[in-house]
C-alpha cells in the first residue's frame, strides 16, 4: 500500500475551489460529515506518481481565519489541532486572478501557521482577455510558496500542482507577517505564559473563542489566559487585517500588473437587467417556469419508462419465482416495488440539480440570491430559501437537498421544514378526483370552478410556507447580526465536468441514503396490507361468497381485495383512528387512504381504487368508475361519504399534511437526526388537521 498524504483545500467563496476539487479527483469523491456538526465533510483521492495518493479535503469557502460561521470554524478547528486524522500535511489555497489581493489575506494567515502551503491561482486562461500580468517567480519568493497556474476550464496546471503536492517537503514554511508588531507588550506576555507554543496559533485560538465561542478540537488550554476584552481583541484583528494587506500590497505593486483599459464592461451591463427592482423578477419567475416546464416534460418520459419496467419486473417475479407464495409477493410487492420507488425519483432529481448546477456554475444564482432576499429574510428565511421553495412544486425531496445552499443553518432548517407545504406533482392525483368529485362544474370570467379550486391550492401551499417560516423564525430566535452580503462572481459557461459530477454525486446521495429508509418502509407497509390477524383475513373468500350477489369474475376478486384490505393490519388501523377522523367527515376507508399514502401521497388514489372494488384506478376507463363509486359511497344512515364539507376537507389535509415517507427520509438525511423530521411530521399533521376540521365543521 502507497503512501497517503493529506491535503486540506481552502479558498474563499466563488474562487473555482469545487472545480479544482472535481479536477484533482473526479468521481473518487464521497460526502459525510463533521463530528456531532451538520457541516458535510467532502472528501477525494487524488492519485499522484509512484504510488503515492493524495487524500484530498474540500474545506467550507471561508474569507479568512477569523470565523464567523459554522462552516468558517470548521476550517479553523482542523487547522489548529494536529492530532486530528485530517490535519493537512500540505494545504492548497485557491485564489481567483481576478481577486488575488482579497485571497492572499487567508493565504497568509494559513501560511503563518507554518502549514506547507500552495497558492493556486485559477481561472488563468482569463489573464490576457482581462489585462492581467503576474511575475511568478517574484510572487514565489516573496510569499515563500510554489503557485501553480491553473485553469480547470482549459484542464491546464492540474498535472503541475500534483507534482507541487508531491514536493510538499520542499515548501518553505518561513511566515508572511510577525503578528507580534501589532501589540508587542501583549505577545510578549503570551508568549510567557506559553513558552512551547508557536504565537500566531496561540493568537488564533484566543480570537476563535472571541469570535465564535469555545474551541472543542484543540489541544491548547487558554481559559488562564484573559488579559483583553472582545471588542479589544477584535480591534487587534482589525490591525492585523490591515497589517496584511500593507504586505499583500507591497508585493503586487511589483508583482502584478493590470491593463484597466482591457476589461470588459459586459457583466455590469448584464447585472442592470439581471438584479433591477422589476425586471429582475420578471426574468428570474421566466427561468423558473423555463426550468420547471423542462423538468416535466424530460422527467415524465424516463418515469414512466421505470414505472413501467418495475411493474414488469415485479409480474414477473411473480411468474418465474417458483412456488410462489408469500416470499414471491414480498420480492415483487415489497422488495420490488420499494426499490422502483426509490428509482422513480431519479430523473426529477437529476434534472433538478443540472438545472441548479447551471445557474450556480453560470453565476446567475448570486444574482437570484440578491433579488430575492430582502423579500424572504422578513419571514426568517435567506434568498436563496426561494429556489427550494419553488423547485418544490416539483417534487420536495430535490428542493430539500437544494436548501444546501443556504449557508446559515437556521435558515437552512426552516427552509427544510416548510418546504413540504409547497404543492408538489404527487398531490396532483388526490386534488384531481376529489376536486372532480365534490367542486360544481361552471366558470367565472372564462375560468371554471375547479381550475380556481387547483390554483387556490397551490396558492395556499405556498402561503402556510411562509407564515410557517415567519413561526419558526420567531421560535428558534433566528438572529441576523450581520447585513447580508453575498459576492457577486463573474458570468460565465458551466463547466461540464462539474455539472455532471455534482449531478451524479447529489443523485447517488439520494439513492445509498434516503433509499434504505423508503425501501424499509415500504416493506413495512406491505406486510401491513398482506397480513392480518385472523380468520377474516384468511379466509376472506369464504365472507365474500356469503354476502355478493356479483356474477362478474372482476368484481369478485376486487370484493375480495377489499375484504381483505380491510381486515389487514393496515385495514385495522384505519378502523382504528375511523373516531379520530369522522369529525373530518371521513370513514375508515379513506382513513386507510390516508394511512397507506404516507408511502407517497398519490398512493391515495391507488387505495382508494381498491377498496371501492374498481380494480387500478391507473387505468383511464376507471378514473369515471372511481368517481362514480366514491360519489355513490354513504353511511349507514344513507347520508354521502363525499360532499362539499368533506371535499374541501381532504383537499386542505394533503394541502398541508407530511403524506411521503420519501421527504421525511431525505429531511433525516439532511438534518442528520430524527428530532426534525418527526417534529416536522407531527406540525405538519396538526396544522392538517385542525384545518380541515374547520373546514368540515364550517361548511357540512
Amino acid at each position: 500500500m502507497g503512501k497517503q498524504l493529506n491535503v486540506a483545500l481552502i479558498g474563499n467563496p466563488n474562487t473555482g475551489k469545487t472545480s479544482v476539487f472535481n479536477a484533482l479527483t473526479g468521481l473518487n469523491q464521497k460526502v459525510g460529515n463533521y463530528p456531532g456538526i451538520t457541516v458535510d465533510k467532502k472528501q477525494g483521492v487524488c492519485k499522484l506518481s509512484r504510488g503515492v495518493k493524495a487524500n484530498v479535503l474540500d474545506l467550507p469557502g471561508t474569507y479568512s481565519l477569523n470565523a464567523s460561521s459554522l462552516d468558517e470554524n470548521v476550517v479553523i478547528e482542523l487547522l489548529l489541532n494536529k492530532n486530528d486524522k485530517d490535519y493537512p500535511d500540505v494545504a492548497i489555497i485557491v485564489s481567483d486572478v481576478e481577486t488575488l489581493k482579497r485571497n492572499l489575506l487567508l493565504f497568509t494567515q494559513i501560511k503563518d501557521l507554518k502549514i506547507p502551503t500552495i497558492l493556486v491561482i485559477n481561472m488563468s486562461d482569463l489573464m490576457q482577455r482581462k489585462g492581467i500580468e503576474l511575475d511568478i517567480k517574484f510572487l514565489e519568493a516573496k510569499l515563500h510558496t510554489k503557485i501553480a497556474l491553473v485553469s480547470t476550464r482549459k484542464n491546464t496546471g492540474i498535472e503541475e500542482l500534483k507534482v507541487l503536492i508531491e514536493g510538499y517537503k520542499t515548501i518553505s514554511k518561513e511566515v508572511c507577517l510577525d503578528t507580534t508588531l501589532i501589540d508587542k507588550e501583549y505577545f510578549q506576555s503570551l508568549q510567557k505564559a506559553f513558552p512551547n507554543q508557536d504565537i500566531y496559533k496561540l493568537w488564533l485560538v484566543i480570537t476563535q473563542d472571541a469570535n465564535f465561542g469555545k474551541i472543542t478540537r484543540q489541544e491548547i488550554d487558554i481559559s488562564r489566559f484573559k488579559t483583553k476584552s472582545n471588542q479589544e481583541l477584535k480591534r487587534l484583528q482589525q490591525q492585523e487585517a490591515i497589517k496584511r494587506y500593507q504586505f499583500i500590497n507591497s508585493i503586487l505593486k511589483d508583482g502584478q500588473t493590470i491593463d484597466r483599459s482591457k476589461a470588459t464592461d459586459l457583466r455590469s451591463k448584464l447585472d442592470r437587467i439581471l438584479i433591477h427592482k422589476v425586471w429582475g423578477y420578471v426574468i428570474f419567475f421566466l427561468v423558473l417556469l423555463t426550468i420547471f416546464q423542462a423538468i416535466y416534460d424530460w422527467a415524465t418520459l424516463p418515469m414512466n419508462l421505470i414505472d413501467t419496467n418495475f411493474a414488469s419486473l415485479a409480474e414477473w417475479v411473480k411468474s418465474s419465482f417458483p412456488g410462489g407464495g408469500k416470499i414471491t409477493d414480498l420480492v415483487a410487492e415489497g422488495i420490488v416495488s420499494g426499490i422502483g420507488g426509490i428509482v422513480i425519483f431519479i430523473p426529477q432529481i437529476a434534472f433538478l440539480f443540472l438545472f441548479i448546477s447551471i445557474l450556480e456554475e453560470s453565476g446567475y444564482m448570486s444574482r437570484v440570491v440578491f433579488l430575492m432576499d430582502r423579500v424572504m429574510r422578513r419571514y426568517g428565511l435567506s434568498g436563496k430559501s426561494i429556489v427550494p421553495l419553488i423547485s418544490g412544486t416539483a417534487c420536495a425531496i430535490p428542493a430539500v437537498m437544494a436548501t444546501r445552499n443556504i449557508e446559515n443553518w437556521k435558515e437552512r432548517l426552516i427552509t427544510i421544514l416548510v418546504v413540504p407545504f409547497t404543492t408538489c406533482s404527487a398531490r396532483l392525483p388526490v386534488y384531481l378526483i376529489i376536486i372532480a368529485l365534490v367542486i360544481p362544474e361552471g366558470s367565472v370570467i372564462g375560468l371554471s370552478y375547479q381550475a380556481l379550486t387547483l390554483m387556490a391550492l397551490y396558492l395556499l401551499g405556498f402561503a402556510m410556507a411562509i407564515f410557517s417560516a415567519f413561526v419558526l423564525d420567531r421560535v428558534l430566535k433566528t438572529k441576523h447580526k450581520t447585513f447580508f452580503v453575498v459576492e457577486m462572481p463573474n458570468y460565465k459557461l458551466p463547466l461540464i465536468k462539474n455539472v455532471i459530477i455534482t449531478v451524479i454525486e447529489k443523485t447517488k446521495t439520494f439513492v445509498f441514503e434516503a433509499g434504505k429508509i423508503i425501501l424499509a418502509i415500504s416493506v413495512i407497509l406491505w406486510i401491513m396490507a398482506s397480513y392480518g390477524p385472523d380468520d377474516k383475513f384468511y379466509n376472506a373468500e369464504s365472507y365474500v361468497k356469503q354476502s355478493s350477489e356479483l356474477q362478474s369474475t372482476d368484481d369478485y376478486n376486487d370484493q375480495i381485495a377489499a375484504y381483505k384490505l380491510e381486515h389487514s393490519y393496515i385495514g385495522i388501523v384505519g378502523k382504528t383512528i375511523e373516531p379520530l377522523i369522522r369529525p373530518l367527515g371521513y370513514d375508515w376507508k379513506v382513513g386507510i387512504g390516508i394511512v397507506a399514502s404516507f408511502a407517497a401521497r398519490e398512493v391515495f388514489v391507488g387505495t382508494l381504487a381498491t377498496i371501492y372494488s374498481v380494480g387500478s384506478a391507473g387505468e383511464g376507463e376507471n378514473i369515471e368508475t372511481i368517481k362514480t363509486k366514491m360519489a355513490n359511497e354513504t353511511y349507514a344512515d344513507g347520508t354521502k361519504v363525499f360532499t362539499l364539507a368533506s371535499g374541501i376537507s381532504l383537499l386542505l389535509f394533503y394541502a398541508f399534511a407530511m403524506q411521503c415517507m420519501s421527504t421525511l427520509a431525505i429531511v433525516r438525511r439532511e438534518t442528520k437526526t430524527w428530532k426534525w423530521p418527526i417534529l416536522q411530521l407531527l406540525g405538519m399533521t396538526a396544522i392538517a388537521y385542525v384545518c380541515a376540521l374547520i373546514a368540515f365543521q364550517l361548511l357540512k
